[in-house]
C-alpha cells in the first residue's frame, strides 16, 4: 500500500521512511519502529493508518539496517541518536504530515512501540506540532525526556508480564503525569512486552492487540479532529 520516500529534517538534510497515504488533507502519524528495525512489521502498522485514513510515515531511524535478532536489535539501539532521532528524523516525519494535512499544517500524532514507545515520550515532550501521542510498552530516561512534562493527549498500553517497561516503571510515569495536573489514559494488559506485534509468535496477544488498536483509533479520532 505504501512506498519508501525521503523527507526533509530541520537540519537540511534527508530521512528516509514508509509512507502509506491517506489522500491530501488527512491527518497524520508517525509511526515509530522498535528496536528491529523498519520492518514489514512496522511498514504494516503505518498501512493499517492508512486503512483507517490516516496518512502514515515510519521514519527509518537504523537507516537501511533490520534485524531479527535480540543481540544485534541491542546492539543497534545502544547505537542510536536518541536526541538526533527525535529532534530530526522524526521532527522532519511530523513536519511532512503537516504539510500533507493542508496548508495550515494539519495535525499529527505520534505513536511507537517498545523502543518506539520511549521515542514517542520524547517526541510528545520535545517536538512542536504533535497534537496527541499513544506509546506501546516504552518510557525513556528521565533525565532524557519526563513523561510529567508531556502536555498533548497522552495514550499508553503497557504490558503487566513486562520486565523491560516494568509495571512498577508505568505505575510512577502515571504518578508522575497526575502529579502535574495531566490526565494521561492508560491501559494495562496481562500480557507480555511486545503483544502488539503479530510476527512475535512467542508474545503476541490477539485480544489484547484488537483491544489496543481499537482504543487508539477511538483516541486519535478525538485528539486529531
Amino acid at each position: 500500500m505504501g512506498q519508501m520516500i525521503e523527507f526533509k529534517r530541520p537540519d537540511g538534510s534527508s530521512c528516509k521512511g514508509y509512507l502509506a497515504s491517506a489522500g491530501q488533507g488527512r491527518p497524520g502519524v508517525v509511526v515509530i519502529q522498535e528496536w528491529w528495525g523498519l520492518n514489514d512489521q512496522i511498514c504494516g502498522v503505518a498501512d493499517r493508518f492508512a486503512r483507517a485514513g490516516y496518512n502514515a510515515l515510519a521514519p527509518d531511524l537504523f537507516k537501511g539496517r533490520v534485524t531479527q535478532e535480540p543481540d544485534e536489535a541491542s546492539h543497534l539501539m545502544s547505537g542510536l541518536d536518541f536526541p538526533g532521532a527525535t529532534h530530526q528524523d522524526i521532527r522532519g516525519a511530523v513536519d511532512h504530515l503537516r504539510a500533507m494535512g493542508d496548508s495550515s499544517g494539519g495535525r499529527v500524532a505520534v505513536m511507537g512501540f517498545c523502543m518506539g514507545g520511549a521515542l514517542t515520550i520524547a517526541a510528545a515532550v520535545h517536538v512542536p506540532n504533535v497534537s496527541a501521542a499513544v506509546c506501546f510498552y516504552g518510557i525513556p530516561p528521565k533525565e532524557f525526556a519526563d513523561p510529567a512534562d508531556i502536555r498533548i493527549p497522552f495514550q499508553g498500553h503497557f504490558a503487566s508480564k513486562d520486565d523491560w517497561c516494568t509495571p512498577a516503571a508505568v505505575d510512577a510515569l502515571e504518578a508522575a503525569m497526575r502529579a502535574r495536573g495531566a490526565l494521561p489514559d492508560l491501559y494495562r494488559y496481562q500480557a507480555d512486552h511486545a503483544f502488539f506485534n503479530e510476527r512475535r509468535g512467542e508474545v503476541y496477544d490477539a485480544a489484547c492487540a484488537n483491544q489496543a488498536w481499537n482504543r487508539t483509533l477511538a483516541f486519535l479520532a478525538g485528539a486529531l479532529a
